[in-house]
């Protein structure tokens, strides 16, 4: 069977609208693919590689094609859809498709050419992040901040039910439009004076910072009250201390390698963050960006390859770095920061955070704990979609952003104190005599818009630097995975 197949994909002609002859990526095109011209000895050929499935191989070899000539209406368009069709294949003369063309304007003088007044439309719609501003959740709801003002804490009456009548939690018809902070040029001037260029190319330009050493004892802080978006770039590479060059070239030579998860990833691309406009196009620049970097990822662990969660984190860290960095960021999320548990066959990393989810509600929060119990509310009834996708499709994306900046300090703890945050914050719900399984799991299913983002930080702030507690916390990652040695795993979660 191996043989016949290997003989079928030797003998399979290439599509018709590729050049005949394999010639591989130039370096150009690599580094500045937009600057390529049209020259037919400058489009990519692929061939497939040994025992690749050739309609993996047609995935592959769509996004190389198009990473050239470009999509039009990129960013406003939604695009056609070259590769789901069985045995579809790129129309016969590419360069003359209505879809695609120079730079993707489709007439060759994008500089000349006139907005559409669909357009102009369209990209005036979305907001200051490049969503468009159209409702995406079923159930959104307020985080109501007064929770928040007391912190976690062990003492007698703790999560005591409050007294009199208990208010449902407010819903909300959309996401609220995220606004500039009112201390945001304060936090650019701090941030002016904390970073300090580390590294310049030939031309003078800044290629890496790093923080004025007089600054760095207030680095945590200032991330906790919020780094500027037009610094959030920079201070994420200082604080993963990420960028590596061997790194760089590794996601360069891995575009060009097989992957046997390139079908699921091109099937999952275009359905992720699709509101934002940078990856509202199929085979935009950032959809192409994202698949590639996917692409590249899957081929770094055997263990974890590529899981669906893999793509909004991905897509966030694309929302502010370049391909590559992003490439080296999840990277080191795989290395440092142990992020491919999250994602590994069974799952072990997930079950662990929620281990230490459920020790903390038990010690902090014993009511909601035993009514979890007596309503048969597992944790991972609601709790896995919030882990294995870092609360990215649970939270507004400018809170999601700000509890990035704080992840690169902290770890994944930062994740199991924004799920033990929304236990705190609905404790009364979900322990009042009116709760039951079907309440408790529609509420922990909402997406959740904080009130005040600075005091739900806090809030986590502290809770992540009470020292008893992050002590407590290693010490129950060690006792989970004891349990999981001595097989005793199954029955210690809820």
């Amino acid at each position: 069977m191996q043989d016949e197949q290997r003989r079928k994909l030797r003998s399979t002609p290439p599509p018709p609208s590729l050049p005949t002859p394999p010639v591989n990526f130039s370096p150009a095109l690599k580094s500045h693919p937009s600057n390529v011209s049209l020259n037919p000895s400058l489009v990519p050929s692929l061939v497939p590689s040994f025992g690749e499935e050739f309609d993996a191989f047609h995935v592959r070899n769509t996004y190389a094609q198009l990473e050239v000539f470009g999509v039009k209406g990129d960013g406003y368009e939604d695009g056609v859809e070259r590769t789901r069709a069985a045995r579809t294949r790129l129309p016969s003369s590419i360069a003359n498709s209505p879809n695609t063309s120079t730079n993707g304007t489709g007439d060759g003088s994008p500089k000349k050419r006139e907005l559409h007044p669909k357009e102009i439309q369209i990209l005036s719609s979305v907001d200051r992040y490049g969503f468009f501003t159209i409702p995406s959740h079923d159930r959104l709801i307020l985080m109501p901040s007064q929770p928040m003002l007391k912190p976690l804490s062990t003492g007698s009456g703790a999560d005591a039910p409050v007294a009199g009548e208990l208010k449902s939690p407010r819903s909300l018809p959309r996401v609220p439009p995220p606004l500039p902070h009112p201390k945001e040029a304060e936090r650019i001037s701090k941030w002016n004076r904390m970073l300090v260029p580390n590294v310049r190319d030939e031309g003078g330009n800044v290629q890496a910072w790093r923080v004025r050493p007089s600054k760095t004892a207030k680095v945590r802080r200032r991330v906790y009250k919020g780094v500027p978006d037009r610094w959030r770039a920079a201070v994420w590479e200082v604080l993963m201390c990420a960028y590596a060059e061997r790194l760089s070239r590794d996601y360069r030579e891995a575009i060009e390698k097989p992957s046997t998860y390139d079908v699921q990833i091109d099937l999952d691309v275009p359905r992720t963050i699709s509101g934002h406009i940078m990856f509202r196009t199929r085979y935009g620049a950032g959809q192409r960006s994202l698949f590639h970097v996917l692409h590249a990822f899957s081929l770094l662990c055997d263990a974890c390859g590529y899981v669906q969660g893999m793509g909004p984190i991905a897509a966030t860290l694309l929302s502010y770095l370049p391909p590559s960095l992003a490439y080296t960021s999840l990277v080191r999320l795989h290395t440092a920061y142990d992020m491919h548990t999250i994602f590994s066959p069974g799952f072990p990393g997930l079950l662990e955070a929620i281990y230490v989810q459920e020790q903390i509600t038990k010690r902090c929060m014993p009511n909601v704990y035993e009514s979890f119990k007596k309503h048969m509310v597992s944790t991972t009834a609601y709790a896995t979609k919030w882990y294995i996708t870092l609360f990215s499709n649970t939270v507004p994306f400018q809170t999601q952003l700000r509890l990035w900046d704080v992840f690169w300090l902290e770890g994944l703890d930062v994740f199991v104190a924004v799920a033990v945050a929304v236990l705190w914050v609905y404790k009364d719900q979900i322990t009042s005599p009116h709760a039951n399984f079907e309440t408790i799991l529609s509420l922990l299913s909402s997406f959740f818009v904080p009130e005040d983002e600075d005091v739900f930080l806090n809030w986590i702030e502290k809770m992540l630097g009470d020292r008893k507690l992050r002590a407590s916390i290693r010490t129950w990652r060690l006792e989970w995975r004891q349990l999981v040695q001595s097989g005793q795993d199954a029955t210690a979660l809820l």
